[in-house]
């Protein structure tokens, strides 16, 4: 899909420092002036979901994580999205039923991995959570991940073991 053009960027960049500064209400306002039939543009989307992300409305993260991997299906930001949003909205094991499947088709993803290790943490799988980290930290080995994982309630069962890992 080809980038957005002013004024409609102009409404998406508005968007994006309204929400870093804070003020959900002015984003969501931004994001309204956009043209209706580039609402469904996948930069658009994404920062939507982020915004209702921020105000924890994870039912409606999920329906536009939905929305961003039918219109950018190869893109694993959506993907990513579509898990924390079940995730976050009470569905552990779809959130790790519908991320799964997804690695052979993002191989090098260090965030897809490391948030199946969050799920299967909070599953009870404690051998395969940490399977799972280990994989994340062999496609991305910075101490910032490690130090995420560390400061992670979803992993604190295996806080002790990421130091090994």
């Amino acid at each position: 899909m080809k980038p957005l053009e002013p004024p409609d960027l102009h409404h998406l960049q508005a968007a994006q420092g309204w929400l870093e500064l804070g003020n959900l209400l002015e984003a969501n306002e931004e994001l309204a002036k956009i043209t209706p039939q580039l609402r469904g543009h996948p930069t658009v989307l994404a920062l939507q979901w982020s915004l209702y992300a921020e105000a924890k409305k994870w039912e409606a993260c999920v329906d536009l994580a939905k929305a961003l991997t039918n219109v950018a299906p190869d893109q694993a930001g959506g993907w990513v999205n579509l898990g924390n949003s079940l995730y976050y909205s009470g569905h552990t094991q779809e959130a790790y039923d519908c991320v799964k499947p997804l690695l052979d088709r993002f191989p090098k993803n260090s965030i897809l991995r490391y948030n199946l290790a969050c799920y299967a943490c909070q599953l009870g799988d404690l051998q395969e959570a940490k399977s799972w980290l280990e994989m994340a930290f062999e496609l991305n080995n910075s101490k910032k991940l490690k130090l995420a994982a560390l400061n992670d309630p979803d992993l604190e069962p295996l806080w002790k073991n990421i130091a090994e890992l």
